[in-house]
């Protein structure tokens, strides 16, 4: 999968993906040492924007969104975005998957570890 075929961002998701990029939590700049300059073998991009919705992860060669989400994802109006956004990006043939922050920032060989085996999976295919 390229950029190219992705809707193209909209002028306020490059904005706020610049805002997103530059104020990173915690939990995100954790997972990001980890993942980023093809540590897993595969390259990922930070905060990409697709249409109106910015990623926090994605790997487009194999497609894998990666979303770290904080407390307030909890909340019932979030949750519902939460689902209608990952609809959305399946819609478009990519896969996502979910962490919250305490899972991130307390079990994050745990985390990498999933990671490796979805991305195994993915390549299969």
């Amino acid at each position: 999968m390229k950029t190219s075929d992705l809707p193209s961002p909209t002028k306020g998701a490059y904005q706020r993906t610049r805002n997103l990029r530059n104020n990173m939590t915690k939990a995100e700049w954790k997972l990001w040492g980890n993942i980023r300059n093809k540590q897993l073998s595969i390259r990922f991009r930070r905060q990409h924007p697709i249409e109106n919705y910015i990623v926090d992860f994605i790997a487009l060669k194999i497609g894998l969104v990666i979303e770290i989400d904080g407390a307030q994802h909890c909340e019932n109006r979030i949750e519902e975005k939460d689902k209608i956004r990952t609809r959305y990006l399946e819609e478009l043939g990519l896969k996502v998957i979910r962490f919250n922050n305490y899972e991130v920032l307390t079990n994050i060989d745990g985390i990498i570890a999933e990671i490796i085996m979805i991305i195994e999976e993915m390549d299969k295919k």
